[in-house]
């Protein structure tokens, strides 16, 4: 069934994507094998037709909608054929469905449900003058119904008949499937969200006020002002509605259902209108509502994903000695010293700042344990005090070799109360472990970030409000792939960066952790197969993205697969060189015919790959590490001034904007129309988290700590921005419903069941 379903899936999935379903094949195959999304990018060109992670994590993601999609239709299948409803026209329209929304609604007449007012008018034998209404023939309405009066079951008078037969017929249209499909579309291309503040709730939900009278298109609202507003609603400030106006519903329901102008047709109109006010409207409602919020999370979780991304491959400083300070007033500063690989070797605090003010004595702390320690960079965490810290440390005369940076400390208390630091250093306190964690990032972000849960960076937004798995999920993924993407030294990786090397497991990690500690430093690659454990396809998936840099291979130190080191010897071999002179020499490289060594396995896609390797071994793709600093004497908010020009970093990127850290303990946003003097539609455009920027002053509000900024030349020119596009209309419903339906055999109608059942339970 699996099988069958996966062929299905790969077919659908091309179509979508628009891939070629040999390579989609080739992706779900290598998935389903345990093969990970970077391995299959990195090492299976020629198998995938050298798709990126983004291509192979769709169609993961994709594979998996699909097989819950199926799963539910069996579910469906096996619940109608227990009421013993199934026929063969339900069950192709079950099996054709191709959309989750399609599907329940083709299910929804059969849904068990609860005692509903249509359910309880059958029950008085209404059903008959129910369908004769529903026809619309001329007939005496009065006199018909009349024969539908029965004390005995409930129907006392004309007008309980009436009513009841109505009722039946209001249930009839909101769980018609073309009718549903129809408002569906109606509620996305003409819906409006809606909002107004609670009654009383005016003052303590103020953060909302935005939003207290508030409406807009469903399909224009951004991802950040849905989940703003959802929140709002969530902590009882506001209310929330997503409808479209009445009068053009009811009207395309008439269209759909009145066939003429008589009673019966007056009596499916007020059908029509009950049946959507009470039964279709808050079906619709709460479906839309839940799709918009998919898409919403969506969004954020892709901006989180972005931001993530460039704070993790964020410029490392390398292997130098770090004295790290985590700054503060009233309790001092936290101060450690780290040795080029980042152990921790010494602990103390200073009190430089006020109230204590021993900038004297703290000079001569600091002094000492930079000539004892041999301190090449200080990194000083940019928080509360980070200023005038920084401002101390400039002054006391230390080398100009020594270079001084701010840190972002953004989930670092994270890290100094999590269970991976305690085990780290588990005689030490908080401060000491946060301190540690700021002098580390400095050193290489990537390696110290990967300790701490991802939402707690702070490079996201409404993070807590979406999808909590979707959003593991995803960050996950970005992880791995920045992980993977820079390569790790397996002799000093943490467990932590090791869990996300390919292939392994965090038990993986540990294993690999523990037995170099028993067994001293791996000495090559294949020395990893030692580990317990550590099997031949977990080899696999993550050899290529281990370095050994100190070993008599030099090919360890790159991200050339040790499966394709024959390939590389045999080009040393047939240069008479070593494959050392062949890494080192640009002249003997030029001098290989990549085609000599295609084989079935290995294409030019991964023959061109190891050339780049051999020109510049474990590469690492980070920028070159470039030392900034803030504009001296602008400290707090209060020393802004509109028109002033700084220097600053970027934090966090949203869709309606950037903020950046300009030194004052509160990051400014440059609002999307102040990112550049153009027009710009997608703030990623225009910015990236962590890269410097400069930007001018053009609103300071000190009482509610709010500061404007901006990127563009002229930042108080008027902007004028282009009409934006009308939104396309959503797909929904069956996408081959257009489509003939394939003639049947000639079969009895037992043999057709028994066929389409067996499909789906095999």
């Amino acid at each position: 069934m699996e099988h069958e379903n996966i062929n299905r899936w790969v077919e659908q999935i091309a179509r979508e994507l628009s891939l070629h379903v040999k390579n989609v094949k080739s992706v779900t195959d290598l998935l389903s094998e345990g093969a990970t999304v970077p391995f299959i990018s990195r090492y299976r060109k020629e198998m995938t037709g050298s798709m990126d992670e983004v291509a192979i994590t769709s169609i993961r993601d994709r594979i998996e909608q699909l097989r819950e999609l199926d799963k539910r239709r069996e579910s469906i299948i096996a619940s109608v054929e227990k009421q013993g409803k199934l026929t063969t026209e339900l069950l192709q329209a079950i099996v054709g469905a191709a959309t989750l929304s399609e599907l329940e609604d083709i299910y929804l007449p059969y849904k068990p449900k609860r005692k509903t007012r249509a359910s309880v008018a059958k029950e008085k034998g209404l059903e008959p003058l129910a369908k004769k209404l529903f026809d619309q023939e001329r007939i005496s309405l009065e006199q018909f119904a009349s024969t539908f009066i029965d004390t005995e079951k409930g129907v006392n008078d004309l007008q309980e008949a009436l009513d009841g037969a109505r009722d039946i017929i209001a249930e009839w249209i909101s769980e018609n499937p073309e009718t549903r499909k129809n408002v569906r579309e109606l509620f996305w291309k003409e819906g409006v969200i809606e909002t107004r503040v609670m009654k009383g709730k005016e003052s303590e939900g103020q953060k909302y006020k935005d939003y207290f009278e508030w409406k807009e298109p469903i399909q224009n609202t951004p991802s950040h002002r849905l989940l703003a507003m959802r929140r709002g609603e969530k902590e009882g400030v506001l209310a929330l509605d997503i409808f479209p106006p009445e009068e053009i519903v009811i009207s395309a329901l008439e269209r759909q259902f009145i066939k003429t102008e008589n009673e019966s047709a007056e009596q499916i109109k007020l059908a029509i209108t009950d049946g959507y006010k009470r039964l279709l409207r808050p079906s619709l409602e709460t479906e839309i509502r839940m799709e918009s919020k998919m898409k919403a999370d969506d969004e954020a979780i892709k901006v989180f994903a972005t931001n993530l991304k460039e704070l993790l491959l964020t410029a490392p400083l390398g292997q130098k000695s770090v004295l790290a300070l985590d700054p503060g007033f009233r309790t001092g500063c936290k101060v450690v010293c780290l040795d080029k690989q980042g152990k921790f070797l010494h602990y103390e605090a200073i009190y430089p700042n006020e109230p204590q003010k021993q900038i004297a004595k703290s000079a001569v702390v600091i002094k000492n344990l930079v000539e004892k320690y041999t301190i090449e960079a200080i990194a000083i965490g940019n928080g509360t005090a980070s200023r005038e810290t920084e401002a101390f440390v400039k002054s006391i005369g230390l080398s100009h070799k020594i270079i001084v940076v701010m840190v972002n400390e953004s989930g670092a208390s994270v890290y100094s109360a999590s269970d991976v630091a305690r085990e780290e250093f588990p005689d030490q306190d908080v401060t000491v472990r946060g301190a540690v964690s700021i002098g580390r990032r400095l050193m290489d972000p990537l390696a110290e970030l990967v300790k701490i849960d991802a939402k707690s960076i702070g490079v996201g937004q409404y993070q807590h409000d979406v999808d909590q798995v979707k959003l593991k999920l995803g960050l996950d993924d970005v992880v791995m792939s920045c992980v993977n993407s820079v390569g790790v030294e397996v002799n000093t990786a943490s467990k932590e960066l090791l869990s996300y090397v390919s292939g392994l497991s965090p038990a993986l990690a540990r294993n690999i952790v523990e037995y170099r500690n028993q067994n001293g430093p791996f000495k090559d690659r294949h020395a990893l197969m030692k580990v317990p454990r550590l099997g031949e396809k977990v080899f696999e998936q993550a050899a290529g993205f281990l370095r050994i840099r100190e070993n008599q291979n030099p090919l360890d130190a790159s991200a050339v697969h040790p499966e394709s080191y024959p390939i590389v010897e045999q080009m040393a071999v047939d240069l008479g060189c070593s494959v050392k002179d062949l890494m080192s020499s640009v002249d003997l490289r030029k001098q290989l015919d990549l085609k000599k060594y295609v084989t079935d396995k290995f294409g030019l896609p991964t023959l061109n790959d190891i050339l780049a390797e051999l020109e510049k071994p474990g590469l690492d793709p980070r920028e070159a590490f470039e030392v900034f600093s803030f504009t001296e004497g602008v400290h707090e908010i209060s020393d802004l001034k509109v028109g002033m020009k700084l220097p600053g970093i970027v934090t966090n990127v949203t869709n309606f904007g950037a903020f950046v850290d300009i030194g004052v303990h509160q990051d400014g946003l440059v609002h999307i129309s102040h990112l550049a003097d153009r027009f710009i539609k997608d703030p990623n455009d225009a910015v990236a988290v962590q890269q410097k920027v400069n930007v001018s002053v053009v609103e300071v509000d000190v009482a509610r700590k709010r500061i404007g900024l901006s990127m563009k030349s002229d930042p108080f020119a008027q902007t004028i921005e282009p009409q934006q596009p009308k939104a396309n209309k959503p797909k929904s419903g069956n996408s081959n419903s257009s489509k003939p339906k394939p003639k049947e055999k000639e079969v009895s109608m037992e043999e057709k069941l028994a066929m389409l059942v067996n499909k789906f339970k095999k």
